[in-house]
């Protein structure tokens, strides 16, 4: 069996808790002048709130600024933070093409311009990424702390048509390019969890390259993105339940996708954005985000975005980068900071998941591809059908109509009823997750 496809999983035995990693000092820029000084000064207070690990972000062009040029000192960098993460008791999990961060991309000179190329699908830069992630696997795969790899954070939006300059993928050619990146990293490194991510367009996006059964089936874990301004606060309200439970929702509809009952599922990314949320309500919708996330099954953990929040020194990020952190830019601990570190030790232990005998049936083809990935978007019929049974006192499950079909599935689900939403209305997911103010 291939890396790429991950065999039967344990049963989650401790549910993580932790941050990604954002410098207090000049962000990811960081990783130009590496201080680990200041590194140190950012873990110290981040393991006093009683996480457990960091996600990392090297930018791309650091690593590789040239196709056939590794840096081994950019490598070596990436292992020092490994490293002093470890001083602080402090696991990390490792992205590697950085690429998208903050409304910012970061693509090396020899994919654009004159050069441009499809970073997907062109067999050369193909070759060149397995590379890379080859190479800062296995510069990585001896530190006792090292969880794994991330392809890298939220690619799929370099092929999606609301990108300035798409590069297309088909179903088929996102596939090639997740398996070749997941098998490098599974030689690199074996025995860690290697993983990659999407942004919501990979489950809302009518005619997107990357598809629901890319994220639940390819890789060591599903990873969800939850971000409230997809559309479902301005819908819903900041604190309603949809808002509220939007992240639980995400991760029980990858649980209709996934063949894998025991697959672990990891809420990499979820935050609490000021565009949609006061705040006051910040703490408050982080312990209802998290609590309902932990309600479900095989939840691997739950990781905030973000540690540190974006200094005002810094210009032309979105106004909410500001403000997102569970410290400031400063390194105090911030109110949304303390009600993390409050809930963690209650929630490290898995909470028993409440049965889900209702299921949502989400309409697929052949290649299990939703008939209306619109549909599953806020304001969509099954998402409102979601937020109608959460709304009633039900905690629903969500299954394809492939799923539906076959009672045995259903019976090992505990599902025992069925709720079929009409999807045949046109429904387009319209958000753009990516806005720069002004």
């Amino acid at each position: 069996m291939p890396h790429a496809v991950s065999p039967a999983t344990p049963r989650i035995r401790q549910v993580r808790f932790g941050a990604n990693y954002t410098p207090a000092t000049n962000w990811m820029h960081a990783w130009l002048d590496l201080d680990l000084d200041d590194v140190r000064r950012d873990f110290e207070p981040l393991a006093a709130l009683g996480l457990d690990h960091v996600r990392l972000f090297p930018l791309w062009p650091l690593l590789q600024p040239n196709r056939t040029l590794i840096r081994d000192r950019a490598l070596d960098d990436v292992r020092r933070v490994v490293d002093v993460a470890a001083e602080f008791g402090l696991d990390a999990t490792v992205d590697v093409i950085q690429g998208h961060l903050s409304s910012f991309d970061f693509v090396p000179a020899w994919l654009g311009s004159w050069h441009d190329t499809n970073m997907f699908t062109d067999p050369a830069a193909l070759a060149a990424q397995a590379e890379l992630v080859h190479r800062l696997g296995t510069r990585l795969a001896d530190a006792p702390t090292f969880l794994g790899l991330t392809l890298g954070n939220e690619l799929d939006q370099f092929s999606a048509r609301t990108h300035p300059s798409p590069w297309p993928v088909t179903p088929d050619e996102a596939a090639r390019w997740l398996v070749t990146l997941l098998d490098a990293a599974g030689r690199a490194a074996p025995g860690r969890l290697h993983v990659h991510s999407e942004y919501d367009a990979v489950w809302y996006l009518d005619g997107h390259g990357f598809t629901p059964t890319h994220a639940a089936r390819l890789g060591d874990a599903t990873t969800v993105h939850s971000w409230v301004f997809n559309g479902t606060a301005a819908r819903y309200g900041g604190r309603s339940v949809a808002s509220d439970r939007h992240a639980e929702y995400l991760i029980e509809l990858s649980r209709a996708f996934a063949t894998d009952p025991h697959r672990p599922v990891w809420l990499q990314e979820v935050g609490a954005p000021a565009n949609c949320l006061t705040a006051d309500e910040a703490p408050d919708f982080l312990e209802a985000t998290v609590r309902a996330a932990c309600r479900t099954e095989n939840l691997w953990g739950v990781t905030w975005w973000c540690s540190h929040d974006v200094s005002r020194d810094l210009a032309d990020f979105p106004e909410l980068e500001h403000t997102l952190g569970l410290l400031g830019a400063d390194r105090s601990v911030k109110p949304i900071g303390r009600r993390f570190a409050q809930i963690v030790p209650e929630l490290r232990t898995p909470q028993p998941a409440p049965a889900r005998t209702l299921g949502i049936v989400v309409p697929v083809d052949a290649d299990d591809v939703p008939i209306s990935r619109g549909a599953l978007s806020p304001g969509g019929p099954v998402f409102q059908a979601w937020v109608d049974a959460c709304t009633a006192g039900v905690d629903p499950a969500l299954v394809t109509s492939r799923t539906a079909e076959d009672e045995a599935s259903l019976a090992a689900r505990g599902i025992n009823e069925l709720v079929r939403p009409d999807v045949s209305g046109g429904f387009a997911y319209r958000s753009v997750n990516t806005v720069v103010d002004g």
